[in-house]
């Protein structure tokens, strides 16, 4: 099967009727093999009642259904699992993104090599202040605390080769860097392709503002993990050696003050009576405790079922 096109979808009854037979037509006329993947992450509108009359029509429409909506990332993970083509196409189930992009997503798979290939809306039909400008500025962090030079790290439109896709483990609100995430698992060659954005036609959004925030806070998580995940001593041990040998240097100077002056014969302040003394003594627990906390995060590490994960791209 040449395309497997997974769709994450929450209330989206009205589009979906639309987006199958535009999705179908790309393929027929292109020529593809081609599955497409409806998970529908607990809708409560009949959402589930029109994919079960989409797949009465179309043999090559499935559908996934969750008891409950568990959000986009886990949705995509069944997806993932599920889908048997040799190109894994992600995109959205509210028409703003384009099925006719398809076929160059996959000639930029298959012909050219990419791991995969994430969409960028250049332009958007979106509110500047409510959704453009956010998102400008979260992609802007993220491209430069990643080093991978995307656009738009959070567009749906994304294709990936099928091994790709199997390989990286989306969880929790981490659809937003899959990107991170592949090259993370060894898959370097991303690609970008401009997309074309449309408005939306039916519904209302499902995201509030407080995505953004959510989306920092799973960058500096996906950051941390790519960098220190199996080796959190080399973090937390560093930090503590030097908040320790801060407060040590700190102490030896008041302790080496009170000294001199004993010997001298001068008057001189209980050691107690210096602020520095007690700064000095923070410093020392503090660093005490991250070291403490490097160490049993990395008995941790080393004691997880994946301390060696890795994956292996042939065998001969």
């Amino acid at each position: 099967m040449d395309i497997s096109v997974v769709i994450p979808l929450l209330n989206e009854s009205e589009s979906l009727p639309e987006l199958s037979e535009w999705i179908e037509n790309v393929m027929k006329q292109n020529s593809f093999s081609y599955e497409i993947i409806f998970i529908d992450d607990g809708s409560t509108d009949n959402s589930w009642e029109v994919i079960a009359g989409l797949k009465s029509k179309n043999p090559s429409v499935r559908g996934i259904k969750f008891r409950r909506n568990y959000g986009k990332s886990a949705a995509l993970h069944v997806g993932f699992d599920s889908a048997k083509g040799d190109v894994v196409i992600t995109m959205d189930a509210d028409l703003q993104d384009n099925p006719e992009e398809i076929p160059e997503l996959y000639k930029m798979i298959v012909d050219e090599g990419y791991d995969l290939v994430s969409g960028w809306k250049k332009k958007r039909h979106d509110p500047f202040l409510s959704k453009n400008l956010p998102s400008k500025i979260f992609n802007l962090t993220a491209r430069k605390m990643s080093k991978i030079k995307l656009h738009d790290f959070n567009c749906g439109l994304k294709a990936y080769r099928a091994d790709v896709a199997q390989n990286i483990e989306v969880y929790g609100e981490m659809h937003r860097y899959i990107p991170i995430i592949a090259k993370r698992a060894g898959y370097t060659k991303i690609g970008e392709k401009e997309v074309q954005h449309q408005e939306r036609k039916y519904g209302k959004t499902k995201f509030g503002l407080e995505r953004f925030m959510n989306g920092y806070l799973d960058l500096l998580s996906i950051s941390f993990i790519t960098r220190f995940g199996k080796r959190p001593m080399h973090l937390f041990g560093s930090l503590g050696s030097l908040v320790f040998l801060l407060g040590l240097i700190m102490s030896i100077i008041v302790g080496t003050n009170k000294l001199l002056a004993v010997y001298n014969k001068i008057p001189a302040k209980l050691i107690t009576s210096s602020p520095y003394f007690f700064i000095a003594i923070t410093c020392m627990i503090i660093g005490v405790q991250l070291f403490v906390a490097g160490f049993l995060g990395e008995l941790v590490s080393r004691s997880s079922h994946d301390r060696n994960s890795y994956h292996v791209e042939e065998e001969i």
